[in-house]
């Protein structure tokens, strides 16, 4: 096999030309293979093996810098640096990163997670290049989908003002543009870069300024006449206006174009942006087919591409999908907004049955919620579907342009909590620190999947802004029989008994039931109440529960500080009483990836792990 010929990077340049080909074969049928066990992001790397070669091809690994825009495509770029075993632990605790790691590699110049950061980060390596006096290459991939984000935008507007060379590879993998337009501008891409065209130009130029009084006036007429023709065959046209100089597009499977064009992007000595098109999940006839199904896939059966372990329960995703089509049916000023993922959050349903009332704004979060309060204060009613992680990115949004005006938006913030595989830049466990120290803000989160519906229902008409946070994964359905009707800021008691009472939120309310029934195996009376609220939190309830047990614990999926612990020791502080608390949280600290249950186990937010931690503070606590 040729890949047995890769142990480290930079080895890929001893393969033949001739050989390209296999190699890509080869690197596609080990991802397939691999990807199918562990589970991962199939499709965008299998669209981007030819150009992860070629890139390989045309630097030199780890002294030139490839910054990946997400990181979810850099799979090949991992193979081709030498971390062909890591694949058996990807995303597996202490296993390899599914995404870019600087302690992983050198060759991993930046370490990305969330879309749109890569060309900033290339622009910041360019300058620290240029300042030191160094002389290698920086190039930044960032796909058409990241490219809706503002924060490219406001990249490549200061990467114009370059003089030095920076290379941005646009992966395109869902433009489509006409063959005819497409060779046309290929050549034009191609003459523009040669060399004996930029020195003719650049001598021309410079000539032309040299002449007294209309010298420049000559330069700014060609320019305009060049620019007008170009407008009406190159695509690029958007880019180049901006500054940067465009080539391409190119097939981003030919390896031949790849590599000519990367040479030639070499050349120019300011910001210049490669188009390069692909085909997401390609040699892989079902993600292929489905691209969206094997973005993040989980283990499947290779020959039919189905999960090898599919769903038997409804996920709150799920839940959230179902509730969201009964509001629009019943109000018609329910709106639902998605940044970019429809079908990740649940939103495929309402779009399907209200198209005129569902908004995807592309990877533009903080449009999306300044959008949202625009909708709200015209009257109507928005949702803003979002995964936890991504909302950190509309932080000013939501507290200048929602909350600040206290207009009624109702942010659906999904993956709550842990998030297992995806790592660090993906777990959800900052929500209830960031979002409650905005004022006005409402934050709830629900015990089971019928207190989610109840939630929904109950925030939507609430009007002021309100946040639902709730998990990744199988929905509760436990504690049916408990269900009161939702009071504002008051909390939920489940179970009413005396010495130890446990306070829980959310996804945490299943675990405290677990722990309640160890603890009383062990002999220990204790109660369980459900939260509901962490914003505002029930002070009264929580001043009674103190004063009526021996051991108040607190328990939360998200880091202790700023969390709902901490706004219950505080509500506590101002009492005389002697009253023992004991806050279980996520320490302060990012969570790496791996399965949910090792990790809840590692940092100690499982029900054994605070079964040992309640007990030994309610026996220090006996033995004074």
């Amino acid at each position: 096999m040729l890949l047995d010929k890769i142990q480290k990077m930079n080895d890929i340049k001893n393969i033949e030309e001739e050989e390209y080909g296999k190699l890509a074969q080869e690197i596609r049928d080990f991802l397939i293979e691999k990807i199918s066990v562990t589970g991962g992001h199939l499709g965008s790397n299998l669209g981007a093996v030819e150009l992860t070669m070629a890139l390989h091809l045309s630097l030199d690994l780890p002294e030139d810098k490839i910054i990946w825009d997400v990181g979810h495509q850099s799979y090949t770029h991992k193979l081709l640096t030498g971390r062909r075993e890591g694949f058996e632990t990807l995303r597996k605790y202490g296993g390899m990163s599914g995404f870019p790691k600087r302690k992983e590699s050198l060759c991993d110049a930046f370490e990305t997670g969330h879309a749109s950061t890569s060309i900033s980060a290339g622009l910041g390596l360019v300058k620290a290049r240029d300042i030191k006096g160094e002389n290698h290459t920086v190039v930044s991939v960032i796909g058409d989908g990241s490219l809706t984000g503002g924060m490219a935008y406001e990249a490549l507007n200061n990467a114009a003002r370059l003089d030095t060379n920076f290379i941005i590879v646009l992966n395109d993998n869902n433009m489509s543009i006409s063959e005819n337009v497409g060779g046309v501008s290929r050549y034009l891409g191609n003459m523009r870069t040669a060399t004996g065209y930029l020195d003719l130009r650049n001598g021309v130029y410079n000539k032309l300024k040299d002449i007294p009084r209309y010298g420049s006036q000559m330069v700014k007429f060609i320019r305009r006449a060049k620019n007008s023709f170009k407008q009406l065959v190159i695509p690029g046209m958007l880019f180049e206006d901006m500054g940067l100089t465009y080539l391409g597009p190119v097939d981003g499977h030919d390896m031949d174009q790849l590599l000519r064009v990367f040479a030639e992007a070499k050349r120019v000595k300011k910001a210049v942006l490669v188009h390069v098109m692909t085909q997401k999940g390609k040699g892989y006839a079902p993600a292929e087919k489905h691209p969206a199904r094997f973005h993040g896939a989980e283990p499947f059966e290779i020959q039919t591409g189905l999960p090898t372990h599919p769903r038997t329960k409804a996920n709150y995703t799920d839940i959230f999908s179902t509730v969201m089509r009964k509001l629009g049916e019943r109000d018609e000023k329910v709106v639902a907004i998605t940044a970019a993922m429809p079908d990740g959050t649940g939103l495929k349903r309402f779009h399907n049955v209200f198209p005129e009332r569902f908004f995807d704004v592309g990877i533009a979060e903080e449009h999306a919620v300044t959008f949202a309060a625009g909708l709200a204060s015209g009257g109507l009613k928005p949702v803003v579907a979002i995964y936890s992680s991504f909302l950190q990115r509309a932080y000013d949004q939501i507290l200048h342009d929602v909350c600040l005006q206290n207009l009624p938006v109702l942010f659906a913030i999904d993956r709550a909590g842990l998030v297992g595989s995806d790592g660090e830049t993906h777990q959800g466990i900052f929500d209830l620190s960031y979002l409650s120290s905005i004022p006005n803000m409402h934050i709830m989160a629900p015990k089971n999947k019928w207190e989610l519906s109840d939630m929904m229902k109950y925030g939507l008409n609430l009007g002021v802004p309100v946040a639902i946070r709730y998990p990744r994964g199988e929905a509760y359905d436990g504690l049916k029989e408990y269900r009161l009707p939702i009071e504002y800021g008051k909390s939920e008691p489940i179970y009413e008994e005396k010495e130890i009472c446990l306070m829980a939120v959310g996804s945490m309310v299943k675990i405290a039931e677990q722990v309640r029934e160890k603890l009383k195996s062990e002999g220990k009376s204790c109660s369980l109440i459900n939260a509901r609220f962490v914003k505002p939190i029930d002070e009264e309830a929580i001043i009674k529960a103190a004063s009526r047990h021996k051991l108040l614990v607190t328990m939360e999926e998200n880091v202790l500080s700023g969390g709902f612990g901490e706004k219950v020791r505080e509500a506590l502080d101002n009492r005389t009483e002697n009253i023992r608390l004991l806050t279980i949280a996520i320490p302060d600290e990012y969570v790496e990836h791996g399965n949910v249950e090792v990790l809840k186990k590692e940092i100690g937010i499982d029900a054994d792990s605070i079964i040992k931690r309640v007990l030994a503070v309610y026996q220090a606590a006996e033995e004074k």
